[in-house]
């Protein structure tokens, strides 16, 4: 399993690449109107992110739901800025109660973080479909890292999918290395879910 975890930082480090390209471009000379107004401007994935959240309710799940083990992704939440070193005393009583339990959880297969398209034993679970949800400046909450039980396998699709497994907080597999990540991040992600079904 070390080699997913170590996929998954190149996959990072690759998306790092772009980002300081990126940056390079807003470091290099201008005069101070130019840089103050490219500060104050966001980017086009800021723009979408905003346009995204516009209106969005939170969906947690009920008091029934939850005895079942059904989950949304917005159970998952905690107090964490974006790019921020995780600390255990952000997670709330909410997310600790998960640890252990079976549920069902509801999202899309990130098709970045995957090397073959059947039999995956292994894949990241985000919120939906869009790369920003993993990887830098990405919310600890919204991703999901599954790993399938010995024997079970899925394969990709664009749909949205429904896991069942044993929920687990782990706060040391996914660190990145040295526990310094893009932006002062610690983790790339803290949760997965050992999955048994994915349907």
């Amino acid at each position: 399993m070390a080699w997913y975890k170590n996929s998954l930082v190149v996959l990072l480090t690759f998306s790092l690449i772009g980002i300081s390209a990126a940056t390079a471009d807003a470091d290099s000379p201008k005069t101070a109107s130019t840089a103050t107004e490219t500060s104050k401007t966001a980017t086009p994935a800021e723009k979408l992110a905003d346009e995204r959240t516009k209106g969005v309710v939170e969906r947690k799940s009920s008091e029934a739901s939850l005895a079942k083990g059904d989950i949304t992704f917005d159970d998952l939440k905690f107090d964490i800025e974006k790019d921020a070193a995780f600390e255990k005393s952000a997670l709330t009583p909410e997310v600790k109660r998960l640890d252990g339990v079976k549920v069902k959880l509801r999202g899309y297969i990130l098709p970045s973080t995957l090397f073959k398209e059947t039999d995956i034993d292994q894949f990241v679970l985000v919120r939906d479909n869009q790369e920003c949800c993993f990887g830098p400046g990405a919310a600890l909450f919204d991703c999901v890292i599954v790993e399938m039980l010995p024997g079970r396998t899925t394969d990709f699709v664009t749909r949205p999918v429904t896991v069942e497994g044993k929920f687990k907080i782990d706060t040391e597999k996914y660190k990145y290395p040295g526990g310094k990540g893009p932006g002062g991040a610690s983790h790339f992600a803290i949760f997965r879910i050992e999955g048994m079904n994915v349907q």
